[in-house]
């Protein structure tokens, strides 16, 4: 019988389809030499014994044997009719005989029926060497299997680290690592669970790790960066997690699916951790180079930003070229800019015309709440988890720009999928607007200043400077206008009757009616003393009568002392065009002849009446 059990380890030694047909032919011998026709036999693995064929077909595990539960019967001798594993109703009963190793530990267990002639058998001296020399060869063909096995499993392993150290694609890593899990364990459903990396760019299966949704065993796995087990009963699966690591950092899940009662053996489990350390370290390899690549792109338009914005330019066209770079970098949905002032948010004119709408204004509102609060920069992967009501672009990044120390606005880019700024992007956009703050700030000032040069600071209405570039740039570019000069009758007598300040509060009131007249169809201001003036663009002399009579009409209802105004007219057009110097000339001399013919009047001087 031992010559028979030998012969069955050299006819399978080198049969790789297989780790089963071993058993079909010690089941002969069985039959042959015990009159046995039921037998199973059992694998150990994890202090469990598994029938030799589920091992390998993914069958119910239903009646898989805990060492512990069967351990009471084997103490002092390695055969015994175990009560509860009495399972085919046999009238001889079944026999349940252990198989250790060189180490006395458990082998395996191998349950058959118990015949008279095996336990005629079992009473003789034979039945130890009988044991042993199954032992043995239990030994030889699960270790003929198991480097069998495992020359293929790292012959894979082999092939898809070559391929990773063939390449920087993180597509192409995150591939080779589902198909080899696929070619491992073909029987499994495979999917990887990832950090968020916004380089990734595959077609295999995959979902994005969220601390707030996954399960707890993934998270722990994610967490710990080893492996966990769930009995996941709600999906009707066993789960394997296998932690992606590399040596700086662990980069997502790859997480195994089987039926509820599969067991994963200690041999699988070590396989799925290497290929995802290997696919771990590559994908750490592929992000460092791109990050190296990304970091002198980063620091080239850090340059390429502050190199313009120091070139001068307006408020507007220096947030129109951040938009044009923010756009550039990160791809938005939508970009704004944002300033806040005593009136509430104003919205840059740079900004996209989402946030002049009313859900624009939505997410402004959002933000600026934020900013009431703390300083700190707005990064928000999944809007919806956060806020009570519902909006459509999920991913949010705000920006506040400061004026020492004080947030004056902010910046804010939008993109309806959620998770789609990666927090690089997050970090460049800060440190863009902060490089961007102090032009920013430099470019309001320059405003401020040059707005008091441009305005008279008693009336705040524009200097006469200003009105020489606004009326010479008009006839340069328009078809037409009317410039009318004006000034206050009997204005000395006010100042020496009523005194200085209120004769400044005169010409505050006659300017706030200048300001309302001429909102959206030309401009005022101050031209000297008590002369005032306001030019018409794109307005037929008979408009600017009509207008001037109006101002003559308002200025007694709406001054205090009430006081009158004498005006003189004067248009063009491109047929008859003075030159500047010549039409203000023409309009002081029409003013000349409305004050000497009685005031509180106003005359027109044409070009045709000279």
């Amino acid at each position: 019988m031992k010559s028979r059990i030998l012969d069955i380890w050299y006819e399978n030694v080198f049969n790789h389809e297989s780790s089963y047909d071993w058993f079909e032919d010690l089941k002969e011998i069985l039959s042959e030499f015990f009159n046995v026709q039921v037998a199973n036999y059992f694998i150990f693995d994890t202090d469990t014994f598994l029938q030799l064929q589920w091992n390998h077909s993914l069958a119910k595990k239903l009646n898989a044997i805990k060492w512990f539960e069967v351990e009471g019967y084997f103490c002092g001798q390695d055969f015994n009719e175990i009560p509860f594993l009495q399972k085919n109703n046999l009238s001889d009963g079944e026999v349940s005989i252990l198989l250790r190793d060189e180490e006395n530990k458990p082998l395996g267990l191998l349950i058959m029926e118990s015949t008279q002639k095996w336990k005629e058998f079992s009473q003789t001296t034979e039945v130890i060497s009988f044991i042993t020399s199954i032992s043995t060869l239990v030994q030889k063909i699960k270790k003929t299997v198991y480097l069998t096995q495992q020359e293929h499993q790292y012959r894979n392993l082999f092939n898809v680290t070559k391929m990773f150290y063939s390449t920087l694609d993180i597509g192409q890593i995150l591939e080779g690592t589902l198909n080899a899990v696929q070619e491992a364990f073909p029987n499994f459903k495979a999917i990887l669970i990832l950090s968020n990396d916004q380089e990734r760019k595959t077609s295999v299966p995959y979902k994005l790790f969220d601390y707030t949704s996954e399960r707890a065993a993934t998270v722990e796995a994610y967490v710990s960066g080893e492996i966990t087990t769930e009995l996941a009963t709600d999906l009707g699966a066993r789960l394997l997690n296998v932690p992606i690591k590399g040596k700086q950092g662990i980069y997502g899940i790859m997480q195994l699916s089987t039926p509820l009662d599969y067991l994963f053996s200690v041999r699988q489990k070590e396989f799925a951790s290497l290929l995802a350390t290997a696919a771990g370290n590559a994908l750490e390899n592929a992000k460092l180079y791109i990050q190296s690549h990304r970091l002198v792109s980063d620091l080239q338009l850090i340059n390429e930003t502050s190199h313009k914005l120091n070139m001068n330019l307006s408020l507007e066209d220096m947030l129109s070229f951040l938009h044009k770079q923010l756009n550039k970098s990160f791809k938005p949905e939508q970009i704004g800019f944002v300033f806040l002032n005593d009136q509430g948010p104003e919205v840059s004119s740079a900004s996209s015309e989402f946030f002049h709408t009313s859900n624009g204004q939505e997410y402004i509102k959002y933000v600026v709440n934020h900013f009431g609060k703390v300083q700190d920069a707005l990064f928000i992967a999944d809007l919806n988890r956060l806020a009570e009501q519902k909006f459509d672009f999920q991913s949010l990044i705000a920006i506040p720009i400061k004026e020492q120390n004080l947030i004056t606005g902010f910046s804010i880019v939008l993109h309806k999928e959620p998770y789609f700024f990666s927090f690089d992007s997050f970090k460049l956009m800060q440190s863009l607007i902060q490089h961007s703050s102090l032009a920013i700030s430099n470019s309001k000032l320059r405003n401020k200043l040059q707005e008091m040069v441009n305005r008279d600071h008693l009336t705040n209405l524009f200097a006469r400077k200003y009105l020489d570039k606004y009326v010479e740039t008009s006839m340069k570019n328009d078809e037409r206008g009317v410039f009318i000069l004006m000034d206050i009758d009997n204005f000395k007598l006010v100042n020496d009757t009523h005194g200085h300040q209120v004769g400044d509060e005169i010409l505050k009131q006659i300017a706030s009616v200048i300001k309302k007249r001429t909102e959206g169809i030309g401009i005022g201001a101050r031209w000297g003393g008590e002369e005032l003036a306001v030019y018409l663009s794109q307005m037929t002399i008979e408009e600017g009568i009509e207008e001037s009579k109006n101002i003559i009409k308002l200025i007694p209802d709406n001054t205090n002392p009430s006081v009158t105004v004498s005006i003189g007219v004067c248009g063009w057009d491109k047929n008859e065009l003075p030159s500047f110097h010549h039409l203000f000339h023409n309009a002081d001399t029409a003013l000349y002849e409305a004050k000497n013919s009685g005031k509180n009047q106003l005359r027109i001087y044409k070009a045709s009446s000279l």
